[in-house]
């Protein structure tokens, strides 16, 4: 069905197709139907995608390859051979939205991260949903990220995630479910916005001819909302600094690039000093009050007079500023018992109790091993199950059931059976999947999810940038899409109704 594009090899003319050899497969493609012509509003996509060489989209992959190394666009990888740094890799070919599907995505998140707000304040105040049970008590006191010496403190509006990236996927029956939800530190949005610039010039036409949205704005969102957070007699001019662990964490470069693009300090815990339940930055011309910390260091290693005694990456006495409200963080301590996995499965009756609705999207079906009748399912099925531990990330920490061996199975069985608490199983979803470039020349499926950003203010408002960082498991036939796993990124694209495409 596509046009037969005419080059030059040498003195042989080649008569080649982009797309001529792809195959959708069984999975959901999300570029091109079964039939294997393409979706409706991916049709100028796939128009233009075929329209080159295979040798001139070989040269614009390269040219965003070289785009990304000059600047400096990698991620870390922990004990990782020949050095930690990595260039992160950038698939040239965009993943299509409609506005129709973005409209879906955005209500659901926004419904999500309403009711987590809700339930945060909750079990750090009454706790009425525990009360109730609806929620087992014996899971939230029993989360490794429950914070009781947080109980009773009172954040900014009593919102405690101001910034939000929860994973989402697509099924077979093209239905999107969220996987999980990241409410601690969440990574990947300097790539989702990097993403956009190096496309945008790569392939400047294409925004032109399919009315993409724009995400530039997402930086200034962020500011006015951490700006917001600061105390009330301190509101005219706040002092916002990003605190980072340092280099040698995975996410360094999304740190120093955030701060650069909010245009405020970059700071480490050296950096900051508390007197009196004032936090300070040490500068060059003394010390300057902070009165808002984006902070992209985790609880346990914050503040060493309460969590971790022998961290050297946070601020002593920085609990005791925040809890008296000389200081903001974003987000607030103690979030990650709303991202703890078992949780996770009780979402859809959070959103219920707090909100009186039923969750537009949905989760993937989950069986908590903590439960006897799931412990048991999970432990005669994890051939057929993928099995992840509460609190890992990154790839970490998981069982693809179909893929492993019997010897890795029977470790997890035994991991299940020592800590049940710890473990949900799910079925192995068969991901959707976007066309990725193939060296020497075509096109092949690969399976990908999306993690949109989702923005919370201190009234409760969220705000969501259209679009997301679309990761990518490389590797031919993986469903791991995680950057420490192999897995790249592409371009998300949510088209505008009155794109003609839409």
């Amino acid at each position: 069905m596509w046009p037969k594009i005419r080059y030059c090899v040498g003195k042989w003319a080649v008569n080649v197709s982009l797309l001529e050899t792809y195959e959708p497969g069984i999975f959901y493609d999300e570029l091109m139907l079964p039939s294997g012509k393409p979706r409706a509003h991916s049709r100028a996509l796939a128009e233009h995608l075929d329209a080159m060489s295979p040798t001139e989209f070989a040269q614009r992959a390269r040219l965003a390859e070289t785009l990304m190394m000059q600047q400096g666009i990698t991620f870390n990888v922990y004990g990782a051979e020949g050095g930690v740094e990595r260039a992160f890799p950038f698939d040239l070919v965009p993943r299509v939205l409609t506005a129709g599907e973005w409209e879906t995505i955005e209500k659901g998140l926004t419904q999500r991260l309403t009711a987590l707000n809700l339930f945060l304040w909750d079990i750090y105040h009454e706790q009425k949903i525990l009360k109730d049970g609806v929620v087992p008590r014996a899971l939230v006191m029993g989360a490794v990220h429950f914070r009781r010496e947080f109980m009773g403190a009172d954040p900014p509006g009593g919102v405690y995630v101001h910034i939000c990236g929860t994973d989402l996927i697509r099924d077979t029956d093209g239905k999107f479910y969220v996987l999980e939800d990241n409410l601690r530190t969440p990574s990947g949005v300097s790539y989702m916005l990097e993403n956009r610039a190096i496309l945008a010039r790569v392939m400047p036409q294409l925004f032109q001819d399919m009315g993409v949205r724009p995400i530039a704005d997402y930086t200034s969102h962020l500011l006015h909302n951490l700006r917001a957070l600061a105390p009330a007699h301190r509101s005219d001019d706040p002092t916002v600094v990003l605190l980072t662990p340092g280099v040698y964490n995975s996410a360094y470069y999304e740190h120093s690039y955030l701060a650069q693009q909010l245009g405020i300090p970059l700071v480490e815990g050296r950096d900051l000093i508390v007197e009196e339940n004032i936090v300070s930055m040490k500068t060059t011309h003394g010390l300057k009050r902070v009165d808002v910390i984006y902070r992209r260091v985790d609880d346990d290693f914050l503040d060493p007079l309460i969590f971790r005694p022998d961290s050297q990456l946070g601020v002593a006495g920085l609990v005791n500023a925040y809890r008296a409200g000389n200081v903001a963080l974003a987000n607030s301590i103690g979030t990650g018992v709303a991202d703890d996995k078992v949780i996770y499965a009780y979402v859809p009756e959070i959103i219920k109790y707090y909100l009186d609705q039923e969750v537009i999207l949905p989760n993937v079906e989950t069986y908590p091993a903590f439960e006897d009748k799931h412990r048991e399912y999970i432990l005669d099925n994890l051939d057929k199950l993928v099995v992840k531990a509460a609190n890992e990330s990154g790839g970490y920490g998981m069982l693809m059931g179909p893929q492993a061996s019997l010897s890795e199975r029977e470790v997890f069985a035994e991991l299940v059976k020592a800590n049940p608490r710890n473990y949900i199983a799910q079925p192995l979803i068969h991901l959707s999947r976007a066309p990725a470039f193939v060296e020497p020349g075509h096109f092949e499926g690969r399976h990908i999810d999306l993690r949109p950003f989702a923005l919370c203010d201190r009234d409760l408002r969220v705000t969501i940038v259209p679009g997301g960082l679309t990761r990518v498991a490389l590797r031919k036939g993986s469903y791991v899409v995680n950057s420490s796993q192999g897995g790249g990124s592409k371009d998300t694209w949510v088209l505008g109704k009155e794109s003609r495409n839409a």
